[in-house]
Protein backbone atom coordinates (compact mmCIF):
# COMPACT_ATOMS: atom_id res chain seq x y z
CA UNK A 1 0.00 0.00 0.00
CA UNK A 2 2.80 2.42 0.87
CA UNK A 3 4.49 1.70 -2.49
CA UNK A 4 1.28 2.51 -4.32
CA UNK A 5 0.91 5.74 -2.34
CA UNK A 6 4.56 6.61 -3.05
CA UNK A 7 4.05 5.96 -6.78
CA UNK A 8 0.92 8.15 -6.86
CA UNK A 9 2.73 10.98 -5.09
CA UNK A 10 5.68 10.75 -7.48
CA UNK A 11 3.40 10.82 -10.52
CA UNK A 12 1.50 13.78 -9.09
CA UNK A 13 4.73 15.66 -8.45
CA UNK A 14 6.02 14.92 -11.96
CA UNK A 15 2.78 16.06 -13.57
CA UNK A 16 2.98 19.30 -11.59
CA UNK A 17 6.47 19.91 -12.95
CA UNK A 18 5.28 19.19 -16.49
CA UNK A 19 2.36 21.57 -16.24
CA UNK A 20 4.56 24.30 -14.77
CA UNK A 21 6.94 23.87 -17.71
CA UNK A 22 4.02 23.99 -20.13
CA UNK A 23 2.79 27.22 -18.52
CA UNK A 24 6.21 28.89 -18.72
CA UNK A 25 6.24 31.82 -21.12
CA UNK A 26 9.00 30.97 -23.55
CA UNK A 27 8.22 34.01 -25.70
CA UNK A 28 9.35 36.54 -23.11
CA UNK A 29 11.27 39.46 -24.59
CA UNK A 30 14.39 40.40 -22.68
CA UNK A 31 16.52 43.51 -22.69
CA UNK A 32 19.23 43.31 -25.35
CA UNK A 33 17.20 40.92 -27.50
CA UNK A 34 15.58 41.84 -30.83
CA UNK A 35 11.96 42.89 -30.53
CA UNK A 36 9.76 40.46 -32.49
CA UNK A 37 7.80 41.81 -35.47
CA UNK A 38 4.43 42.15 -33.80
CA UNK A 39 1.66 43.40 -36.08
CA UNK A 40 -0.55 46.29 -35.06
CA UNK A 41 -3.36 48.27 -36.66
CA UNK A 42 -3.07 52.04 -37.06
CA UNK A 43 -5.85 54.64 -37.08
CA UNK A 44 -6.24 54.28 -40.85
CA UNK A 45 -6.64 50.51 -40.65
CA UNK A 46 -3.17 49.71 -42.02
CA UNK A 47 -0.99 46.94 -40.59
CA UNK A 48 2.11 48.35 -38.90
CA UNK A 49 5.23 46.96 -37.21
CA UNK A 50 7.88 48.52 -34.99
CA UNK A 51 10.47 47.44 -37.58
CA UNK A 52 9.36 50.43 -39.67
CA UNK A 53 11.33 52.62 -37.29
CA UNK A 54 14.63 50.74 -37.43
CA UNK A 55 17.37 53.35 -37.28
CA UNK A 56 15.50 55.37 -34.65
CA UNK A 57 14.82 54.86 -30.97
CA UNK A 58 11.19 53.95 -30.22
CA UNK A 59 9.53 54.96 -26.95
CA UNK A 60 6.40 52.83 -26.56
CA UNK A 61 3.44 53.79 -24.41
CA UNK A 62 1.21 50.77 -23.63
CA UNK A 63 -2.21 52.06 -22.64
CA UNK A 64 -5.98 51.47 -22.76
CA UNK A 65 -8.96 53.79 -23.13
CA UNK A 66 -10.38 52.92 -19.71
CA UNK A 67 -7.10 53.58 -17.85
CA UNK A 68 -7.11 56.97 -16.12
CA UNK A 69 -3.37 56.90 -15.22
CA UNK A 70 -2.66 56.15 -18.91
CA UNK A 71 -4.60 59.21 -20.03
CA UNK A 72 -2.83 61.37 -17.45
CA UNK A 73 0.61 60.14 -18.63
CA UNK A 74 -0.38 60.75 -22.25
CA UNK A 75 -0.47 64.51 -21.59
CA UNK A 76 3.09 64.32 -20.23
CA UNK A 77 4.09 62.13 -23.19
CA UNK A 78 2.91 64.83 -25.62
CA UNK A 79 5.05 67.41 -23.79
CA UNK A 80 8.07 65.10 -23.87
CA UNK A 81 7.57 64.41 -27.56
CA UNK A 82 7.49 68.16 -28.31
CA UNK A 83 10.68 68.76 -26.33
CA UNK A 84 12.46 65.97 -28.25
CA UNK A 85 11.12 66.95 -31.66
CA UNK A 86 13.77 66.69 -34.38
CA UNK A 87 15.73 64.03 -32.52
CA UNK A 88 16.15 60.42 -33.56
CA UNK A 89 13.26 59.03 -31.53
CA UNK A 90 9.69 58.02 -32.36
CA UNK A 91 6.85 57.87 -29.86
CA UNK A 92 4.28 55.11 -30.43
CA UNK A 93 1.15 54.50 -28.39
CA UNK A 94 0.01 50.88 -28.37
CA UNK A 95 -3.49 50.29 -27.05
CA UNK A 96 -4.33 46.99 -25.43
CA UNK A 97 -8.09 47.68 -25.57
CA UNK A 98 -10.00 44.50 -26.35
CA UNK A 99 -12.53 46.19 -28.63
CA UNK A 100 -11.80 48.44 -31.57
CA UNK A 101 -14.61 50.91 -30.92
CA UNK A 102 -13.19 51.80 -27.50
CA UNK A 103 -9.73 52.35 -29.00
CA UNK A 104 -11.15 54.37 -31.90
CA UNK A 105 -13.12 56.54 -29.48
CA UNK A 106 -10.00 57.33 -27.46
CA UNK A 107 -7.63 58.00 -30.38
CA UNK A 108 -9.95 60.61 -31.87
CA UNK A 109 -8.65 62.93 -29.15
CA UNK A 110 -4.99 61.86 -29.49
CA UNK A 111 -2.10 62.76 -31.78
CA UNK A 112 0.88 60.95 -33.21
CA UNK A 113 1.44 57.27 -33.89
CA UNK A 114 -1.44 55.43 -32.21
CA UNK A 115 -1.70 51.70 -32.80
CA UNK A 116 -3.96 48.92 -31.55
CA UNK A 117 -3.08 45.30 -30.76
CA UNK A 118 -6.36 44.30 -32.47
CA UNK A 119 -7.21 42.10 -29.51
CA UNK A 120 -4.04 40.00 -29.92
CA UNK A 121 -2.33 39.73 -26.54
CA UNK A 122 0.99 38.39 -27.94
CA UNK A 123 2.76 41.76 -27.49
CA UNK A 124 1.54 42.14 -23.91
CA UNK A 125 2.44 38.54 -23.08
CA UNK A 126 5.92 38.80 -24.58
CA UNK A 127 6.71 41.94 -22.57
CA UNK A 128 4.98 40.66 -19.44
CA UNK A 129 2.63 43.65 -19.36
CA UNK A 130 0.70 43.11 -16.15
CA UNK A 131 -0.20 46.76 -15.49
CA UNK A 132 -0.61 49.92 -17.49
CA UNK A 133 0.56 52.45 -18.32
CA UNK A 134 3.77 50.70 -19.28
CA UNK A 135 6.65 52.24 -21.19
CA UNK A 136 9.22 50.38 -23.27
CA UNK A 137 12.30 51.66 -25.11
CA UNK A 138 13.58 50.02 -28.31
CA UNK A 139 17.03 50.92 -29.64
CA UNK A 140 18.00 51.89 -33.19
CA UNK A 141 18.75 48.26 -34.13
CA UNK A 142 15.32 47.05 -33.02
CA UNK A 143 16.52 45.58 -29.73
CA UNK A 144 14.84 46.07 -26.38
CA UNK A 145 16.86 48.67 -24.51
CA UNK A 146 14.53 49.06 -21.50
CA UNK A 147 11.58 46.68 -21.04
CA UNK A 148 10.31 48.83 -18.17
CA UNK A 149 11.20 52.39 -19.09
CA UNK A 150 10.39 55.26 -16.76
CA UNK A 151 7.23 57.31 -17.31
CA UNK A 152 7.14 60.60 -19.23
CA UNK A 153 6.20 62.38 -15.99
CA UNK A 154 9.50 61.31 -14.41
CA UNK A 155 12.13 64.03 -15.05
CA UNK A 156 14.79 61.31 -15.31
CA UNK A 157 13.12 60.03 -18.50
CA UNK A 158 13.95 63.07 -20.60
CA UNK A 159 17.50 63.22 -19.24
CA UNK A 160 18.01 59.52 -20.04
CA UNK A 161 16.63 59.87 -23.56
CA UNK A 162 18.80 62.91 -24.32
CA UNK A 163 21.92 60.93 -23.37
CA UNK A 164 21.24 58.06 -25.80
CA UNK A 165 23.98 57.60 -28.43
CA UNK A 166 22.84 58.98 -31.78
CA UNK A 167 19.67 60.61 -30.40
CA UNK A 168 20.63 63.92 -32.03
CA UNK A 169 20.87 62.34 -35.47
CA UNK A 170 17.76 62.08 -37.59
CA UNK A 171 18.95 58.85 -39.27
CA UNK A 172 15.60 57.09 -39.26
CA UNK A 173 13.44 60.00 -40.43
CA UNK A 174 13.86 59.53 -44.18
CA UNK A 175 13.08 55.83 -43.89
CA UNK A 176 9.89 56.58 -41.88
CA UNK A 177 8.69 59.19 -44.35
CA UNK A 178 9.27 56.81 -47.23
CA UNK A 179 7.28 54.04 -45.48
CA UNK A 180 4.28 56.32 -44.83
CA UNK A 181 3.83 57.13 -48.53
Amino acid sequence: MSRLLMLILMLAAMSGVASAAERADTTAVREGKRCPEFRFKDTEGRERTLGEFRGSYVYIDVWASWCYPCRREYLRLQELEKRLKGRNIVFVGISCDQTEFRWQGAVRMMEGEQWWTAGDAAFEKAFGVDRIPRFILIDRRGRVLRAEMSRPSDPATEAYLKELPGIDKAAGKAKREKKKK
